[in-house]
């Protein structure tokens, strides 16, 4: 799957399109994107109407191409490295959404599978 990232793209447009491909996934994305090595910002963006070009530092523009083989720990340092965008991924379990207990393990394919 590919998504498209540009500064005026609304967050929930992105969340959209990764469910879609993902209805067992989440993704969530932070205020800020955390630096490489630190602490994870605490503040998730509350409004999904954001674009991406207000929470991120990074303003590289380009498809994104999500496979399935990528791991959670990958998608998330793809788009912190290369958009600036400080994400989290969530996993369905029963009615609610997790952190996953392995997120560099299994794919997002196994991932998705696994919650169903």
């Amino acid at each position: 799957m590919n998504i498209e990232i540009n500064d005026r793209r609304k967050i929930y447009t992105i969340q959209n399109e990764f469910s879609k491909q993902y209805p067992n996934l989440k993704i969530e994305f932070y205020s800020k994107p955390h630096k490489k090595g630190g602490a994870v910002a605490k503040k998730l963006v509350k409004r999904a109407s954001k674009t991406l070009g207000e929470c991120r530092t990074i303003h590289n523009s380009g498809k994104m191409n999500i496979s399935s083989g990528l791991t959670i720990s990958e998608l998330e340092q793809y788009f912190a490295g290369v958009y600036g965008l400080g994400i989290k991924v969530s996993v369905k379990f029963g009615r609610s959404w997790i952190a996953p207990s392995t997120p560099g393990k299994l794919s997002l394919g196994e991932q998705n599978n696994k919650a169903e």
